[in-house]
C-alpha cells in the first residue's frame, strides 16, 4: 500500500471518506494536508504518505467470514497489507482449511520474494505474439506481463480474471498488480485445480505436486518447502 499526492483510484476514496473530505478518488494537497494532520495525532510521522504503517493504523485488520483460519497467528510474520487480503480472498476461492493456506502462502511468498515484488521484472516482449496466453495485439506481450504475487500473465488470462473480479484488467492491467494481487493468485490456484493437491497432506511430497503445477517445475524447491514449513508451524 502507498498512496501518495498524485494517486488515485478506490482506495484513495476510502482514505478520503475515513478523513471526513469530498471522495473524488483524487489524493491532491488537501489530502495530503489532512494526512499529515491524522498522522500527527495519532503518533505517526507527519508525512503525508499512507504507506502500510498508516493504512492499517486507519483500517484496522477485521478478521471476518474465515472462522477455520488462524490468521491472528501471522501477525508479525506477513506485512499487514498482506493479512489484510486473506480474508475476502479465502471466502471467494474456499480457502477454508490452514494447510490449504500455509501451501498458498508458501509458493505466493517464493514467487513474490516475500510479497514484495507484484509486477514481473522483464518487459513482457517475450510474450509478444503468444497466441496460447491470447497475446493477438500488437504490444500485448510488454502490456500483460506477469502481475500479481503469482504472475498473471497474457491477454486472455487478464480478461478471464477481469470477469471474474467485476473490474477491467485489460483496459487497466495494473489493477493486478495493486488492487488484486493475492487474489489473482488464488484465482491461478482455482483454474489449476491446485486446492486439492493441498487437501492431500504436509509432506515433502504435497510441497513437491504444488510446486510443479505452479512452476512448471523444480525451480526454488528448498524455498518453496521452507516458507511452507514456517506457515505451517504458525497455523496447523
Amino acid at each position: 500500500m502507498l498512496l501518495k499526492n498524485g494517486s488515485t483510484g478506490e482506495d484513495v476514496k476510502k482514505l478520503q471518506t475515513k478523513l471526513g473530505l469530498n471522495a473524488d478518488g483524487s489524493f491532491g494537497p488537501a489530502t495530503e494536508a489532512k494526512v499529515k494532520e491524522w498522522q500527527s495525532a495519532n503518533g505517526l510521522t507527519a508525512d503525508g504518505i499512507v504507506g502500510d504503517g498508516t493504512w492499517s493504523k486507519m483500517f484496522p485488520i477485521v478478521i471476518t467470514d474465515t472462522p477455520n483460519l488462524k490468521l491472528d497467528k501471522l501477525k508479525g510474520s506477513l506485512p499487514d497489507s498482506v493479512i489484510a487480503q486473506i480474508p475476502d480472498t479465502a471466502v471467494k476461492f474456499n480457502i477454508t482449511t490452514n494447510l490449504r493456506l500455509a501451501h498458498f502462502l508458501a509458493q505466493c511468498s517464493h514467487e513474490s520474494g516475500n510479497f514484495k515484488w507484484i509486477v514481473e521484472f522483464a518487459s513482457g516482449a517475450a510474450y509478444e505474439g503468444r497466441k496460447d496466453l491470447g497475446n493477438t495485439q500488437s504490444g500485448d506481450g510488454i502490456r500483460f506481463k506477469g502481475r500479481g504475487y503469482i504472475q498473471l500473465t497474457g491477454r486472455a488470462n487478464y480478461g478471464k480474471f477481469s470477469t471474474f473480479c467485476g473490474e477491467d484488467c485489460v483496459a487497466n492491467p495494473d489493477l493486478v498488480a495493486n488492487k488484486f494481487p493475492m487474489m489473482s493468485a488464488a484465482y491461478f490456484f482455482n483454474a489449476n485445480k491446485l486446492w486439492s493437491i493441498c487437501d492431500k497432506g504436509s509432506d515433502e511430497a504435497t510441497v513437491l505436486a504444488v510446486t510443479k503445477r505452479v512452476n512448471g517445475g523444480t525451480n526454488g524447491l528448498a524455498d518453496r518447502q521452507s516458507k511452507f514449513t514456517k506457515f505451517w508451524a504458525l497455523l496447523k
